[in-house]
């Protein structure tokens, strides 16, 4: 007989984890512990449940490099025990934490899905309910050899599972919020859930799962508008110990043409700061040849993101300088897809 899937819960806060007090009708976090008790249906899948509870749980606007640690020695703590874990989760910060784990759960072989809710689990209308069971199933799902069908760090949300790495939240209303503009959906959620085998990540080797637990924070962001300053640019680029800079820049990576404002890159530069160029927009990448001034970036030494997520680099500029590389290093990798998160 099939033995009956493992999976664990991790909840680490956010709106799907809030019920209604049926004194005060106040809401209050989900006891995650009487879950079949509150979720019936849960019950109907007939696996092997476990949970772990963040405490106190957490507003996803307050998740830090500190969290997702504790979400990946959660996973590495119970990797052989359990065959998927499910992540419950905050909508405003999921797609930087998917990224970060994407990163720091290197040699994935199992399931890690990230859900969450657009209404509270105690709410009449409730996405988080259906959410919640539907990532339980994706977590227990198996391909026609018997191995986990998904064997990476993915985000659910209504209709859809997503890389993670390659997610973004597009919607602060509707319940499909999530959306990947570059990476095809790994499935379709409909009557049945319908996997897209072709698109799923796949390590050519197997080897242990290796959690990397630093994730140096000094990165930011610089995003480009009309009517910035040289002033503003270069207190921006001067900023203390920043190590790494994600530029957001127009179009196909293109920015302002001004002798000023190419000085300021390049000295930024000629200091060892990394600049990775990546585009404001919601689809599509840069292409830092197609006009002059993506050019001009790449002479003063900014690399391209090519078609990577501004969560996606961001927190890959964290991993790889949380490996004590230094910047010549981390450039040479940012132009390399580690678990997925961008096409070169």
């Amino acid at each position: 007989m099939t033995p009956r899937p493992r999976i664990l819960i991790i909840y680490t806060g956010g709106t799907i984890g809030m019920i209604e007090n049926a004194v005060t009708h106040a809401l209050q976090p989900f006891d995650f512990t009487h879950l079949i008790d509150n979720v019936p249906k849960v019950r109907k899948l007939d696996y092997d449940i476990d949970n772990i509870q963040f405490e106190p749980p957490i507003d996803s606007s307050n998740m830090s490099p500190k969290h997702w640690s504790d979400i990946a020695r959660a996973i590495e703590d119970n990797y052989d025990r359990f065959d998927g874990f499910v992540v419950l989760h905050g909508t405003d910060t999921m797609a930087f934490t998917a990224s970060a784990l994407s990163f720091m759960l290197e040699n994935l072989h199992k399931p890690v899905i990230i859900t969450g809710s657009q209404l509270p689990i105690g709410e009449v209308r409730t996405d988080g309910e259906e959410n919640l069971i539907t990532a339980l199933q994706v977590a227990a799902a198996l391909d026609k050899d018997g191995e986990p069908m998904v064997q990476e760090v993915a985000i659910l949300f209504e209709n859809y599972l997503w890389r993670g790495n390659r997610s973004t939240k597009m919607s602060a209303d509707n319940f499909n919020a999530f959306r990947s503009n570059n990476y095809p959906a790994l499935a379709d959620i409909g009557l049945g859930i319908t996997f897209h085998r072709e698109v799923l990540f796949r390590t050519t080797v197997r080897r242990p799962l290796k959690v990397r637990y630093r994730m140096d924070p000094e990165v930011m962001f610089v995003e480009l508008y009309p009517g910035m300053t040289e002033g503003t640019l270069r207190h921006l680029l001067s900023t203390p110990d920043i190590k790494g800079i994600v530029l957001k820049t127009f179009g196909a990576g293109n920015s302002p043409s001004a002798p000023w404002f190419t000085a300021a890159i390049a000295q930024a530069v000629e200091a060892g700061v990394v600049i990775v160029n990546v585009t404001q927009c919601v689809n599509g990448g840069v292409h830092s040849t197609l006009y002059e001034t993506g050019n001009t970036l790449t002479a003063a030494g900014v690399i391209s993101g090519h078609d990577i997520t501004s969560e996606a680099a961001l927190t890959k500029l964290m991993y790889l300088f949380g490996l004590g590389l230094n910047a010549q290093q981390v450039k040479t990798y940012m132009g390399y897809s580690l678990c997925g998160e961008v096409t070169i």
